[in-house]
């Protein structure tokens, strides 16, 4: 069971997802509100659900909102966005050298999400 981790920040307010043995599955952009926050915890329930939309193939099929984007960063990884109905970007993976990995942790943000409770550090 994965659980969304609320913290502070230097210039606002965060989440992170974790899963099993507190690993960091996605995280979120800097909000400058506590509510804000949480309704982008909420929105990640939501929209976790949608597709997985891998832009690391020639011709990938492009797929409607909500989605995961898989693409390859400057650096040469694997990453990913989670984006809303609306088209923004509500969390974000880490860099992973294996495209593999990276699609195992959009299915652990799909399964740990939903269900995942909120706490405060």
């Amino acid at each position: 069971m994965g659980k969304f981790l609320v913290k502070p920040t230097r210039t606002g307010i965060k989440f992170d997802l974790l899963g099993k043995e507190d690993q960091v599955l996605a995280t979120s952009e800097v909000y400058s509100a506590e509510n804000a926050c949480l309704n982008g915890i909420e929105s990640v329930k939501k929209s976790c659900a949608g597709g997985v939309e891998d832009q690391t193939v020639e011709g990938f099929e492009a797929l409607a909102h909500p989605k995961f984007e898989i693409f390859v960063d400057q650096g040469g990884k694997y990453r990913f966005h989670l984006k809303a109905v609306n088209g923004q970007i509500i969390a974000i993976g880490k860099a992973y050298e294996d495209k593999a990995d990276c699609l195992a942790c959009v299915e652990a943000v799909k399964a740990a999400a939903p269900e995942a409770p909120v706490v405060r550090e």
